[in-house]
């Protein structure tokens, strides 16, 4: 297991041929901390946290998060467990598992896939794809 604490992680693997980096984050891989990007990532691991990024987002079969996301365009096959935010299009495929709230501008759930939770759709102008904001810290 790889502990981030109060760290921005960038994990980059490799580039597609269309010059878009890809972040990845391979099976057998759990990163406990908040990720912050600004190019497409792909989840086959686990993620206990936040996800930031301007791409977009692909859960595979194997992925997990636990936390929240926010991004341009997601796609899940795996299971999150938390808060997605999505500017365009949140896709759930037949395999998918989405425990939680969804706030995007256009959904499709593939017939097999699984949620559970609250959805907003269709309010574009108030979808806010920035990273989160840190707590601020209490004074003593």
């Amino acid at each position: 297991m790889i502990n981030f604490e109060k760290k921005q992680v960038m994990v980059k693997i490799g580039e597609a041929e269309n010059t878009n980096k890809i972040n990845m984050i391979g099976v057998g891989t759990t990163i406990e901390g908040s990720i912050n990007s600004s190019e497409n990532i792909r989840f086959d691991g686990n993620l206990i946290g936040n996800l930031t990024t301007k791409g977009k987002v692909f859960v595979g079969q194997s992925g997990q998060v636990t936390g929240e996301i926010r991004c341009k365009n997601c796609e899940v096959e795996g299971v999150v467990d938390g808060k997605v935010v999505v500017a365009e299009l949140l896709s759930l495929r037949s395999m998918s598992k989405l425990y939680g709230e969804i706030k995007t501008g256009k959904l499709a759930i593939e017939p097999g896939a699984t949620f559970t939770g609250k959805c907003d759709m269709g309010a574009k102008k108030e979808i806010n794809t920035e990273p989160i904001s840190k707590p601020k810290e209490r004074q003593q």
